[in-house]
């Protein structure tokens, strides 16, 4: 990654496409899944058709609040919005849930996993299953930047208003035919032009946003022990963002009797679009299908 420095200004909210991706369905479990920080629900795109029409499982992956919007709205977006909007796509999935009497899964991507453990804690009788594929509570990738380090600091002045990270290869991808999709797409966008981020996620994330992840992410380290639900971490061993030690963490940290950790050798970050992501969508669907049973 590296930096780049602008003032976006306030620039307005647009209309976006939809809303997410929803997979309604007779039988098996509720899941709602969650895409991670600056991704939108195309990245989970795979695993949420995997589960309905193989595995027979109703799928929801909403779109996070200001996901999809021009980088400037979505670059003041604060902690709370974000876990704001988790619950509220939480409390529809959970009465979708009610109403046809299934077993409710709550999981996620990245930060879409941190969501979906706070998510568990808070609510403990209703969640019946949590999946956390690349979980992220240390950015400890062999990709991330040094300047990482720094962000404690930066907080703490205005540097952080007027400067973003570039993302640069593997994109959290191993898979080189879609990495090099993704390049294509992202080699478009600029600081003042994220068309297509609502399908395809964006090509800078704002350091202002990382600095909002800094209480989330504390936070959700603190609930870990409420989380009761089995619990299911798919973890690339040479993601490129956070590494191991995430998973390992929330796993010996958890309150749950069932924990269960899925390595994968050939992926990075993106697990569920990456090469191996029909291994995860198995994994995820004995998963489900356990809890439906």
């Amino acid at each position: 990654m590296s930096v780049e420095w602008a003032w976006v200004g306030r620039q307005p909210p647009v209309a976006l496409p939809d809303r997410g991706i929803f997979l309604p369905a007779d039988g098996g479990c509720t899941v709602l899944l969650l895409h991670g920080l600056t991704g939108s629900p195309t990245e989970l795109g795979y695993l949420a058709y995997s589960l309905r029409y193989r595995g027979g499982h109703a799928v929801r992956v909403p779109r996070l609040v200001n996901h999809g919007q021009p980088l400037g709205v979505l670059a003041r977006t604060k902690w709370r919005e974000l876990y704001g909007s988790a619950k509220e796509a939480f409390l529809e999935a959970r009465s979708v849930a009610r109403a046809s009497r299934s077993p409710l899964v709550v999981g996620g991507l990245s930060l879409g996993a941190v969501l979906s453990l706070m998510l568990a804690a808070e609510f403990p009788d209703d969640v019946q299953g949590t999946a956390c594929l690349s979980p992220t509570l240390f950015y400890d990738g062999w990709n991330v930047p040094w300047l990482h380090r720094l962000l404690p600091l930066v907080n703490y002045t205005p540097l952080k208003y007027f400067s973003y990270f570039r993302e640069s290869e593997p994109f959290g991808l191993r898979d080189e035919a879609l990495r090099s999709k993704v390049a294509e797409q992202y080699n478009k966008m600029s600081l003042h032009d994220s068309t297509n981020a609502a399908s395809l996620g964006y090509s800078h994330f704002p350091v202002r946003l990382f600095c909002e992840m800094r209480p989330l992410i504390a936070r959700c380290k603190r609930m870990l022990p409420a989380v009761t639900s089995p619990v299911l971490l798919v973890q690339a061993a040479n993601d490129d963002m956070t590494g191991p030690r995430n998973s390992e963490f929330i796993r010996d940290r958890v309150g749950s009797a069932r924990r269960e950790l899925v390595v994968l050798e050939q992926s990075y970050h993106i697990v569920s679009a990456d090469l191996e992501r029909s291994t995860v969508a198995d994994h995820l669907q004995q998963f489900c299908d356990s809890l439906a049973a």
